[in-house]
């Protein structure tokens, strides 16, 4: 049978296939090999082993979890305040692992003061979802985005991305019926990366947070690569491997004057490839 690791518990492993939930090990081969099967993981099960590791479209060490489809990038309108440079770290660790980020921009109750977040965002090309998880309002079309996904909710505590995800089980058929509860029961103390199914083929993973928001592995003279606006405005550098910060005749320094590159996002690339040029130097 094939299916996927929905959980993982020592030495053992939930695997969802068509009809049912088995709980399986792991051929020994894969610890000869050094591959240990992780949540996310498509596998191929016999008589309650796991055989086989379908290969992975992108994998995350911390935490460990594989083959995700999208990130909902969640920010408040207010408390906390929006932080644009958490936003652009996820983004680019999207972009660099072959993952949708979609924005979500959670409490408008509390704030109407956030449209030119939705036209930073939107002008690049993502999608911005604006919701109420208090009211309920967005869930809707918020829901529509997660089928046939595995999807992870990333962003700074106390942004709403539990509340957001419990309104989405509330409207959604849980065949176990307390999904909800599941995913609020030790919140903010998980230890460990689990998917809950939502609806068929559509998986929410509730994890203990992505460390990788730090952009380990990036290497600054790529960085410009993940800010994809700047993808048109680059063959007008006069200099190849431009680093677009001190150079006169820049394409992407011209755009941001002309203002047609965010001159906030423009900012926060300068303070990020400084960051990163000075971690590789020391």
């Amino acid at each position: 049978m094939k299916g996927i690791i929905t959980k993982v518990q020592s030495d053992l492993y939930i695997v969802k296939t068509d009809s049912d939930k088995v709980e399986c090990k792991a051929k020994g081969i894969f610890k000869f090999k050094k591959m240990s099967p992780i949540v996310g993981d498509v596998v191929e099960v016999n008589d309650g082993v796991i055989e086989k590791i379908y290969p992975r479209k992108n994998e995350f060490v911390r935490p460990p979890i594989a083959n995700i489809d999208q990130f909902i990038i969640v920010l408040a309108t207010t408390n906390p305040k929006p932080d644009l440079m958490l936003v652009d770290k996820q983004i680019i660790m999207a972009e660099k692992n072959g993952v949708e980020p979609i924005i979500c921009i959670n409490k408008i109750d509390l704030n109407s003061d956030y449209t030119d977040i939705i036209e930073t965002y939107e002008n690049i090309g993502y999608q911005v979802i604006t919701t109420d998880a208090k009211n309920g309002l967005g869930i809707e079309k918020l829901a529509v985005v997660l089928n046939n996904k595995i999807t992870a909710f990333t962003g700074n505590s106390g942004v709403g991305k539990s509340a957001l995800t419990n309104n989405i089980f509330n409207e959604a058929v849980s065949p176990e019926g307390n999904t909800s509860e599941k995913l609020e029961k030790g919140k903010h103390t998980t230890k460990f990366v689990e998917l809950f199914e939502f609806a068929q083929n559509s998986y929410i993973a509730d994890t203990p947070g992505f460390s990788s928001f730090e952009l380990q592995g990036i290497n600054y003279k790529e960085l410009d690569e993940y800010f994809i606006e700047f993808t048109p405005y680059k063959e007008n550098c006069e200099y190849r491997g431009c680093s677009h910060i001190k150079e006169i005749n820049c394409g992407i320094k011209k755009a941001v004057s002309k203002r047609k590159i965010d001159k906030g996002r423009y900012d926060r690339y300068v303070e990020l490839y400084e960051k990163l040029r000075g971690e590789k130097k020391w």
